[in-house]
Parts: C-alpha cells; structure tokens; sequence
C-alpha cells in the first residue's frame, strides 16, 4: 500500500513538471505599419456594400468567360495542387509531433527451444506472449514545442496555399486581360487596314486620273503593309498568352482556344482597407507570422535538450514452459520499469550551437517577416499611385485621340482638294493609330494595375484558422 501510495505521488509530481515549457512564449513582433496609404488621397471608396473584395474577386470586372477560367484554375491548376499536398504533409507533421505525448504501445510472441550447458541439462521450451510499453515524459515541454512549431508550420502552409492560389488566379487575371488589350488593338489595326486600304484606292485612282505622282500610291502602299505587318505581328503575343491561360488553367494549349470577342474594359472601385487590415488579408505576411512562431518553437526545443528526460517502461504477459498451461494464472507476469533518468554532461558545444543556431534561425524570420510587411505596403502604394496616374493619362489620352481624328479628316479632305501632299495625311493617319493603340495600351494598364491591386490587398482572403491544424 505504501509502494502504490509512493508511485502515486510521483505521478503527481511527475504531471505538475511537465506542466512546464522551456523557452520564450511566442509574442508576435512589431511590424512598421503606416497609419494610412500615401497614395490613398483622394481615392474613391466603393459603395458602404462593397467594403469587403469577395472571395471570388474577379467577378467584380464582369467578365463571364474570366469568371469561367477562373474556376478551372481553382480546381486544375497544378501549382495549386503541389501547394495543397505540401499542406496535408504539413497537416501529417503535426499529428506526428503529437504522438510522442502518449507511450508507445507493442506486442511480441516468441518461442524458444534451448538446451543449456551441462551434461544432465534437459531441452527448454519456452513459450511468451507479452504487451509493452515505453513513454519518455515530457518533462519540460519539448514535446509541446514540437508541436507547437508543427502546428505554425502547418498554418504556414496553409497560408502559402493561399498565397499560391491568389498568385495563379492573378496570373490568369493579367494574362487574359493583355490577351483582350491585344484584340482590342488588332481590331483597332484592321480597322486602320480597311482605311489605308480604301486611301490607297483614291491615291491610284488620283494617280490613273493624272492629278498625284505615283510617289503617292508608293506612300499609300507602303502605310497599308507596313499596318498589316503589325496586325500579323500581333498574333505572335496572342498566341503565347492563349497558351499560358491553357497551362494555368491545366490543359495541354493544344486542347485550348479563347476567341476574340468584343470587349468593353470595366470601370471598377476596389475597396482598400486601413494598413493594418493587411497584415490579416495578405497569406505571404500571415506565412511569414507563422513561420516565425514556428522558429519561435524551435528555440524551446533546444534549450529543452539541456534537461534531463525520463522515460518508462514496462510490459505483461504470460510466460509457460508448456502451450497448454500458457494462459493460466500462474503464467503471468508483468515488470515496471526501468525507470531511467539520463542527462548530457559533455557534448563538446552541440547543444550551445543547436540553441544559438534557432535563434539565428528566429531573428532571420523576423526580419523575413518585417520585410515582407513591407513588401505589402510598398506594393499596394505602386498600385494606387499607377490606378491614379493612369486614370488622368487616360483622359488625356482620350482628348489626344479626338483631335488625332480632327487632324486626319481636316488632312485627307485638304489632299482631296489639291492643297498639300500625300505624305501630310500618312503623317496624320500615322499619328492618328498611334494615339488610338496608346489609348488602348492605357486601357489595358489601368485593369493591370486594378489587378495587381486586389493582390496586394490579399484578395478575397483573410487570415483565418488553417482547418485540420489546431484540433487536438
């Protein structure tokens, strides 16, 4: 009684020690963090309704085939899918580390047939059949910083998922608005082909007629190839865009075609939070969190290696000479123990080299994790700034191309009239398509921008508790 008494109260002192956890608890650093966005003044905030970028942030640029493309990319793109089976190895690592809280359980069976030394020795059979148990106790919680780095590693995984996600539908975003700045200027191109072409005609027509040199028709021809080239041109780019949309969205290009359609680019607001917001909704920077709490565990996890462990053991079973007697009573038996305590009293260093490594490890994370902070605003600041210096481009742009049309009509009806040469109106007209593909260019710049902005922001995403990590 007194033996059970004592084992008793080693048990209880045995809990309360392990209650303990060396090493420092993780505190999440302090991130330079602007009160509010430089380049947000005088930015138009969405409607009260639409605070928030929806998950499904594409679907604010209405544009039914890119809502289409980006489903597929969600479910068939296959950097998407490497980044998920690294999550459920992380999700693994975690269940794992939580293992060694409980013993190790194992079963033997065995039969021995000996004869031992001696010449009146009989032969022995001898039959076991036994359970045993081992458990290392985790004294000073290194189990528990185990599994609390695996857990933020866990998480950070699962961040980089999300990360890997808003990066591919991103580059399926940009992608497929070029590819529909492309057709907007191969139509532009091919409109300007059916005009030359028809200036060519009334220069021969005037030249048949005696009224120009053929220098002119040479003018006109020359203009006219030389804009077909460009619209031919324009299909190589095409092309290799067509077939980065197949591959992100997980077919051969081969299997993949998007036809030219008549494309209108959206006017759209995007909803930008306050500065802090984006330490939540950005994965890269709740990646970077994570891993540095992950490191943070990993420092407990060496200071634990200078204390002791203690591990248990102990089995039962039946042990009998004879099969047919091996299941009685007298047959079994059991044993605890040992119960062993071992420390490292010499290492040559390692262990002082393992603890200051993981803290190396740590402050390396931190910087990481800051500068990443700082990525994140650099680049939601380089976006305002291109939306907003784009938005005024472009209405500049737009008067450019009104009076780039004014000139052309005031030129051509001048060379009608005799008054000034071919050359003037090619000059015109060249100026005139230039003016009209820039425009287009800026069109195409400012849905880049808006893109590129809604990543910068986090999209539709915010940092919520990875699933499958934190259950215990």
């Amino acid at each position: 009684m007194k033996k059970i008494l004592i084992l008793k109260m080693l048990l209880v002192i045995l809990l309360m020690i392990s209650g303990c956890s060396v090493g420092p608890d993780y505190k999440r650093p302090d991130a330079p963090v602007p009160s509010s966005f430089k380049e947000l003044k005088g930015w138009r905030q969405a409607l009260p309704r639409d605070q928030e970028i929806r998950t499904k942030w594409w679907e604010a640029f209405g544009d039914p085939i890119l809502n289409s493309l980006a489903q597929q990319v969600n479910v068939s793109n296959q950097s998407i899918a490497l980044a998920e089976s690294q999550y459920r190895q992380a999700q693994a690592l975690v269940q794992l580390a939580r293992a060694n809280y409980f013993p190790t359980l194992g079963a033997g069976a065995a039969y021995i047939r000996s004869r031992p030394a001696g010449e009146t020795s009989d032969t022995v059979n001898q039959h076991q059949i036994s359970l045993n148990a081992i458990w290392e106790v985790d004294l000073w919680g290194k189990v528990r910083r185990q599994v609390e780095g695996s857990t933020a590693s866990a998480e950070a995984s699962f961040a980089d998922l999300q990360a890997m996600r808003l990066s591919m539908q991103t580059e399926l975003a940009l992608n497929y608005f070029q590819l529909r700045t492309l057709d907007a200027q191969k139509k532009n191109l091919d409109e300007a082909v059916e005009a030359y072409t028809k200036a060519l005609e009334l220069t021969s027509n005037r030249y048949n007629a005696g009224v120009v040199a053929k220098a002119d028709v040479a003018q006109a021809l020359t203009q006219l190839k030389s804009t077909q080239a460009q619209a031919i041109d324009n299909g190589v780019q095409r092309a290799q865009l067509e077939h980065a949309i197949a591959s992100l969205t997980g077919k051969p290009p081969a299997d993949f075609s998007l036809p030219p359609v008549i494309f209108a680019p959206p006017q759209i607001k995007i909803p930008v939070a306050i500065p802090s917001d984006l330490l939540e909704r950005r994965p890269d920077i709740a990646s970077a969190e994570r891993k540095m709490a992950a490191a943070n565990a990993q420092v407990g996890v060496a200071k634990a290696a200078y204390y002791p462990s203690l591990s248990l053991s102990g089995s039962l079973g039946y042990l009998s000479a004879e099969l047919a007697t091996l299941f009685t009573a007298p047959s079994f038996f059991w044993a605890l123990g040992p119960m062993a305590l071992a420390t490292t009293l010499f290492d040559g260093g390692a262990r002082k080299a393992q603890s200051e490594q993981a803290m190396a490890a740590y402050d390396g994370t931190v910087a990481f994790y800051r500068q990443t902070v700082l990525t994140g605003f650099q680049e939601v600041e380089d976006n305002l700034a291109a939306l907003r210096i784009l938005d005024e481009e472009a209405q500049m742009q737009e008067q450019a191309v009104n009076s780039s049309h004014e000139s052309v009509t005031l030129t051509t009806n001048q060379y009608r009239a005799g008054i000034v040469s071919y050359l003037n109106v090619v000059t015109t007209q060249i100026i005139a398509l230039t003016n009209e593909r820039a425009a287009i260019s800026i069109s195409g710049q400012r849905l880049n921008a808006a893109v590129l902005l809604v990543k910068a922001l986090g999209g539709g995403w915010s940092a919520p508790e990875a699933p499958g990590v934190n259950q215990k």
